[in-house]
């Protein structure tokens, strides 16, 4: 992190590069073994598992709308951070819950937060453990923020930066058209997937942003290029390719593994989950799907979500 002061906007930056510079430099102690920069931090604590921790925000006007039944914006904000655990070949533990929101909202509109909090939580397993309430001026969007922690065995964590080059590329499930069809609101987050495709990922993400802007994150991290099929794309129906590539919140999990038995096997464990070759990983600085896709801080972004 620069001590000198930037004058610039972050609109103007985009998300990627204001994480890029904060958390350059950050202070990692010697039992951090993966930091800023992956689905979770991984830390050594002893013993035969590995510590997982996540932190992840729901925004009123970005995330949902302000008229979202509330059950569904509590699922999708804990659900979220399941969703990372999974990606790393966990599962969750404990979560925390810090809620921002203005005097003007009604205790009926937070209790339906909390149905919703506590379904998400109950269904994987997973303990509300506390949290902050804090209040907002009038008229401020309201955000929910959980953080959790979640145990990965120690010979199991999986994350973005241990692709190879050859590696397939597969997604679970199908892309596109997420926010038109509401899916992102009651999505399930691919927790036991996540824990089986461990075993035999290399590299794993969870589609938070859009397969243009996922993918190569997995690349980069792993130092390798990619190749997209894009015809191979499995796609919900009516939606097309662009939607696939841009939409973001499909919450699939993104993996590069060699293809073998573990397929057909997946597929017979998890029958009602789909799970398809993409492309492949590559000699590094191979690939580009452009511009687009979700960004924080970019007001086209903002538009299109």
């Amino acid at each position: 992190m620069s001590d000198a002061p930037s004058q610039e906007r972050l609109e103007s930056l985009g998300e990627e590069e204001v994480v890029r510079r904060l958390v350059a430099g950050l202070p990692m102690g010697k039992n951090v073994l993966v930091g800023a920069g992956d689905d979770c931090a991984v830390v050594d604590v002893g013993g035969d598992d590995l510590l997982l921790l996540k932190t992840d925000a729901v925004v009123a006007g970005v995330h949902f709308l302000p008229e979202t039944e509330p059950e569904r914006v509590g699922w999708k904000a804990a659900a979220r951070v399941v969703s990372d655990f999974a990606a790393m070949g966990g599962s969750s533990h404990e979560l925390m819950v810090t809620l921002a929101a203005s005097g003007n909202e009604s205790m009926a509109w937070v209790e339906g937060l909390y149905r919703g909090l506590v379904k998400c939580a109950e269904r994987y397993g997973a303990s509300i453990v506390g949290g902050e309430t804090v209040s907002l001026p009038d008229g401020g969007a309201t955000l929910i923020s959980i953080s959790g922690t979640g145990r990965v065995p120690r010979n199991g964590v999986v994350t973005r930066g241990s692709g190879r080059v050859d590696d397939d590329l597969w997604v679970t499930g199908r892309l596109g058209g997420s926010f038109e069809s509401e899916r992102h609101l009651d999505f399930l987050p691919r927790a036991e997937e996540g824990k089986w495709l461990g075993k035999y990922a290399h590299a794993m993400m969870d589609l938070s942003d859009g397969l243009r802007r996922d993918l190569p994150r997995l690349a980069r991290a792993s130092g390798c290029g990619f190749v997209l099929e894009e015809e191979c794309l499995p796609l919900h129906d009516g939606c097309t390719v662009e939607q696939a590539l841009g939409d973001g919140e499909d919450m699939e999990l993104l993996l590069a593994a060699p293809a073998g038995d573990w397929v057909a096997e997946f597929q017979r464990v998890f029958p009602t989950v789909g799970l398809t070759r993409i492309g492949r990983l590559t000699a590094e600085g191979e690939g580009d799907l452009g511009s687009g896709g979700w960004q924080h801080f970019n007001r086209k972004s903002k538009e299109s979500k």
